[in-house]
């Protein structure tokens, strides 16, 4: 029988997002085509230093212990390069013992594609025009931001953290706010409290993720406590009393419980990401993570009217 998909959650992955690739990539942008082939059959058994969001997949795969018969997460590789360039970094996959074994590579082409055909949640890729391209398309898609700062340790809590306009539901409210003034937007979201918005590009992430906690529930309880659930999430969003009510209210339509939420009012995020240190956090506003990629992996997830026009914000 085919391999389905459908039940997982499934992450899109450009080798960018995974390695760091600053040398290979200045190869290619300085040398040309020819030159960058050579280099990477040269180093195709060096292995390539972990990049952004590695902490982030090495945690999420370890999570097939769940059910290593019938794994819950799946990471396909939709890689720029062409097989032969490719081939380092499915060996550095396999370096890293990473649990990925599908790959698509597709010489230069735009990998959005393929997001539909292979029931991806979250596509990620340090290249914002794959990032543009997707949601333009309409597919849960983000930008991974150069950080300095990686979690590489053997700690086994994944910790992820979303913004929520924007991100997990659609940009509409934040239009209010910023064509109307504060005290409108306050208002529109005391009259529509009980209205869950219509829901953003990575709810489905965020639903496939709550399953994957009701999983380590269920272990936790057949082990009586031997298991210690992993995935704690966060929602970080300016958002405050009263508009906090509908953020709660959304949560509760869609049957996803958050572990922790933050209604910051306008302090500056990264105070309370820097204590909370997720391993990725998602926002689709550049001024949020300007800050916020110093300190901790961060994903721009360019959608909505604060974004149009916008180029890449941090390479």
């Amino acid at each position: 029988m085919p391999y389905d998909l459908s039940e997982r959650l499934v992450i899109g992955l450009a080798s960018s997002a995974l390695f760091d690739l600053s040398q290979s990539d200045q190869v290619f942008r300085e040398q040309g085509e020819a030159a960058y082939r050579i280099y990477q059959r040269d180093h195709e058994d060096i292995p390539l230093v972990t990049g952004v969001a590695f902490p982030f997949i090495k945690r999420l795969l370890s999570l097939n212990e769940l059910s290593p018969e019938d794994p819950p997460i799946e990471v396909v590789l939709l890689s720029r390069n062409d097989p032969e360039t490719g081939l380092r970094v499915m060996k550095s996959i396999e370096h890293h013992e990473l649990g990925i074994t599908r790959a698509i590579f597709l010489q230069g082409r735009y990998p959005h594609r393929f997001i539909p055909a292979l029931n991806i949640s979250l596509f990620l890729s340090a290249n914002r025009q794959d990032v543009d391209q997707a949601i333009l398309a309409g597919h849960p898609a983000g930008q991974v931001l150069s950080s300095g700062d990686l979690d590489l340790t053997d700690e086994e809590e994944l910790r992820i953290a979303f913004d929520f306009d924007g991100v997990l539901v659609t940009d509409e409210s934040e239009t209010i706010y910023q064509q109307q003034g504060i005290d409108a937007f306050h208002e529109y979201e005391r009259a529509n409290a009980q209205v869950p918005p219509e829901a953003g590009l990575l709810a489905v992430f965020l639903r496939k993720l709550a399953h994957i906690q009701m999983l380590e529930k269920q272990r936790e309880e057949e082990t009586q406590g031997a298991y210690r659930p992993k995935v704690r999430v966060s929602i970080v969003t300016a958002r405050n009393a009263p508009a906090h009510e509908r953020v709660i209210h959304t949560m509760r339509s869609w049957g996803v419980t958050v572990n922790e939420a933050y209604f910051l009012g306008g302090i500056a995020k990264e105070h309370v990401l820097g204590i909370i240190k997720p391993h990725i956090f998602f926002d689709d506003q550049a001024s949020h993570l300007s800050a916020t990629s110093d300190i901790l992996p961060s994903v721009h997830v360019p959608f909505g009217q604060l974004n149009q026009g916008l180029g890449i914000i941090k390479t």
